[in-house]
Parts: structure tokens; C-alpha cells; sequence
């Protein structure tokens, strides 16, 4: 592959142009109520060509691997019919590098008939679970992606990207009220990840037929405790996406805000993204540019430091690279977008996060949201009251509003104790790449003043 990849790429008349080969297979099963709903495999061979000319990029995409010197003539003259200007792309030093995963239990060799017979098992769980579960959704997924990647800067990687994730959800119903409880893993490890999860199964259906009964939360203001998942969310979706570096110079109004050197939360937040993080769901050695991941800080000590980049918006910006062009397949091109993003840990201790609190909120897990800009609205899985520095009765119809900026300096308590979301959040989605698998993380995070919504 690399001699014909390579070969193909002397054949570039342009600026730059790098081509990426994948090959993925990938199977799955999905149970809704007692019916299989879907279920099968596939395995698909294709790639992109990208050719930079005068500031334009032409694309090629492809599925047969034998006219690459065709596809990479097709690209170069595409970028030539529109480039007007001045091309912009941060250097890096040329690397040679191949990764090969060792799963413990490899998926590929597992029959589908035993990945529906685990699922099935969850499946049966919920719906023998209580008499008020309505419906079930139980899902199995899994890929393996393996990755070769040339440029004409003599880069030249072979990557394997592996993936299996389950999704356990009941949903409760009694009248109008209906309520959801849901559990979800997803790791990069094998297949035994999504083994023995007949707990996660049992966990999700209590919790769906318990917030039937569960009084919702009376709106107003709160002291909010958020657990790690729900601190990983905010991190992710409210500040995360805003980091995005084609986000901001692309936004007027987010140039005058996210401006390097500004403070934007109390010395102790730090704020990361790191796709070297290891065994994590967004993980990688290198991007789908070539370009090695690090840690990089968003925010250093409450202080805005960094954003996160891609070769064309760091040589844009005047700032470094990052690792975080990414795509979600071989026809889509690479953009940027997080990998690991989290809050790091602080010296908080739970008990101590409470113990003060006379009336408060502690908010877990999330079910649904939205942002727009520097406003966020997310709705909690489910909740406790928090009365006299206890952890009281469970509550539902959570949902947290506010702006992103006044939030992170209304964090007063950064929790001792880091940990990631074993499932993620379901599939990050921008610019029409829908599905990227990214982690989040963060300890227990104490915010005051939150605007809560509920019934009043």
C-alpha cells in the first residue's frame, strides 16, 4: 500500500496533497421492546485525496484503490480551477509510524448470533424488570478501522482504530409521565467491554420506574453539584466546541470573546483536551492529518491559553498545532474537533462539597441538550435534592440554563476525584460528521447560582 500510495502522490502538481486509505468492518444489533429491530455487518474500502493550491483544497474520494494516480490528478485539478490566494498550512516534521492493536477478546472473530444473545439478555432485564416499563432500547455496535495516511511531505502512518460500544435504556411510563433510565460503555479494549453488564441493565430500568415517582424539581436558583459524566458533558459541549479554532475565526463575536490571556474561571480550572490521553475513547497517535495528538490546555489555572487546531486554522491564527483534524470517515475531509476533552481534578473532597449546602442540587448524568453560542441548556438524567449537607430524595425534570462564561466562574469546588464517562456522549456531531467517538471526563465540579427549570 504505501509504494502505490506513495507513487500515486509524484504524480501532485500542486502546493500539498496527502491521501487516506481506510478500511473499516463493522457489525451490529439493536433490540426495541421484544422485536430485533436491526442487525448486520458490513465492510467498506475507500479514501480521500486532498490537493492544496493557492488557498483552495481539492477533493477525490474513492472506493477503488487501483486508480490513485487518477484520483490524486483529479484533486490537483480541482484546487487549481478555484485557488485565488495565498496558501496557509502549518509546518510539522515528516513522520513514519504504524500502530497495531492487540484487542484482548477481537470482536471480528465473534459470531453476530453470540453479540444479539448478550444484548438480548439486557434486553430481557428491562422488560421483566417492572410492569411500568414501556419500551426498551438495547444496542450493539462495533468497528475496526484500519488507517493508512501518505502525504508529499514524506509523512507515511498506519493506523487501527478498534470500537465496541453497548447502550442500555429503559423507559418508564405511568399516565403522561414517562421517564428514562440509561446506561451506556464503549472502549477500544475487545469485546469483553460489553460483557457482563447485566447490572448497568437492572440499574437502568430502577432508575426509570423510580423518577415515575420521584417529585420534579421547583425551579429556581441552586448551589449544583455535577458528577463527573455531567462535568465531562458541560466541558465538552458548553467550552469544548467553542475551542474549536474554525469556530472562532469564523465568528466575530466569539473573536472578542475567546481571546488568549482572558480569565474565564477561578485558579483551580483547568480545562484539557488530549488525544493522548491513554485508553480513551477519543485516543489517537496521530490525526487525519498526520499531525502526532498532545495535551493541550483550553484553560490553565482559570485562564483562557489555548484552542484547538488543525494545520490550515494554526498557520491562520499564528498558533501551534494540535492533533485535532479529525473525520469521521474516508469520504468526509478532516476538520477540527476535540478527542479527550475533561476538567481536570482539584483537591475537593465530596463531603466536603456538601457539607455546606443548605439547599442544592446534585445533578447527574445528562439526557439531552442543547448550545447556542455561550448559552447551554442540558437536561440532567436524574437528580438528588441536597438539604442540610445531605444527599436527600431524587427529583427529575432537571434542567440546567445559563451562560457558559458566568458558569465557569461560578465554580467555587473542583472534586479530588477525576473519572471518565465509560460510554462517552453518544457520538460528537459537527459539519455534517455525525458519530465521532470522543471522551469526556472531570471530577465532581460545585457551581453556585444555576439557573435550574423545572415546575414551579
Amino acid at each position: 500500500m504505501r509504494q502505490q500510495m506513495e507513487e500515486a502522490l509524484l504524480k501532485s502538481d500542486v502546493e500539498y496533497a496527502e491521501i487516506r486509505i481506510e478500511d473499516e468492518s463493522k457489525s451490529w444489533a439493536n433490540f426495541r421492546g421484544v422485536a430485533l429491530d436491526s442487525v448486520g455487518s458490513s465492510k467498506t474500502v475507500g479514501g480521500m485525496v486532498r490537493a492544496l493550491y493557492k488557498g483552495a483544497w481539492g477533493y477525490a474520494d474513492f472506493n477503488d484503490l487501483k486508480n490513485l494516480k487518477v484520483r490524486v490528478k483529479e484533486a490537483c485539478e480541482s484546487a487549481k480551477l478555484i485557488g485565488k490566494d495565498k496558501s496557509k498550512l502549518a509546518r510539522v516534521e515528516p513522520v513514519q509510524h504504524m500502530t497495531r492493536f492487540l484487542l484482548e477478546k477481537d470482536f471480528r472473530n465473534i459470531p453476530l448470533s453470540e453479540k444479539i444473545s448478550v444484548i438480548q439478555e439486557y434486553n430481557d432485564i428491562l422488560l421483566n424488570y417492572h410492569e411500568k416499563i414501556e419500551t426498551t432500547n438495547v444496542m450493539y455496535r462495533d468497528s475496526f478501522r484500519k488507517i493508512w495516511y501518505a502525504n508529499t511531505e514524506g509523512t507515511y502512518i498506519e493506523d487501527e482504530r478498534p470500537y465496541a460500544t453497548a447502550y442500555i435504556s429503559a423507559t418508564a411510563k405511568d399516565g403522561d409521565n414517562i421517564q428514562p433510565g440509561r446506561e451506556s460503555i464503549g472502549s477500544s479494549a475487545g469485546f469483553q467491554v460489553v460483557e457482563g453488564l447485566h447490572e448497568k441493565a437492572e440499574k437502568a430500568a430502577k432508575r426509570a420506574v423510580d423518577l415515575l415517582a420521584a417529585p420534579p424539581v421547583k425551579g429556581g436558583k441552586y448551589t449544583v453539584v455535577t458528577n463527573p459524566r455531567l462535568t465531562g458533558v458541560f466541558a465538552h459541549e458548553a467550552f469544548g466546541h467553542l475551542s474549536e479554532s474554525d469556530f472562532v475565526y469564523e465568528n466575530e463575536r466569539m473573536k472578542e470573546i475567546m481571546v488568549l490571556g482572558r480569565r474565564f474561571g477561578p485558579n483551580n480550572l483547568n480545562i484539557i483536551d488530549d488525544g493522548s490521553f491513554p485508553d480513551q475513547q477519543g485516543t489517537l497517535k496521530y490525526d487525519d492529518e498526520g499531525v502526532k495528538t498532545r495535551q493541550n490546555y483550553l484553560i490553565k489555572d482559570g485562564i483562557l491559553v489555548g484552542r484547538l487546531h488543525s494545520r490550515e486554522t494554526a498557520a491562520t491564527m499564528g498558533e501551534s498545532v494540535t492533533g485535532n483534524a479529525r473525520a469521521l470517515a474516508y469520504h468526509n475531509e478532516p476538520i477540527v474537533r476535540m478527542t479527550n476533552t475533561y476538567i481536570n481534578k482539584g483537591q475537593s473532597a465530596f463531603d466536603d462539597m456538601i457539607k455546606d449546602v443548605k439547599l442544592g442540587i446534585y445533578a447527574l448524568d445528562m439526557i439531552g441538550g442543547q448550545t447556542t453560542m455561550e448559552m447551554f441548556t442540558f437536561s440532567a438524567g436524574y437528580a438528588y435534592m441536597i438539604r442540610d449537607g445531605q444527599i436527600c430524595e431524587l427529583i427529575r425534570d432537571v434542567v440546567l440554563t445559563g451562560n457558559v462564561f458566568n458558569t465557569l466562574m461560578n465554580i467555587d469546588m473542583i472534586g479530588d476525584d477525576l473519572q471518565w464517562a465509560p460510554g462517552g456522549p453518544g457520538g460528537c456531531g459537527k459539519g455534517g460528521q455525525s458519530g465521532l467517538t470522543v471522551g469526556i471526563g472531570g471530577p465532581h465540579i460545585r457551581i453556585q447560582d444555576v439557573v435550574v427549570g423545572g415546575r414551579q
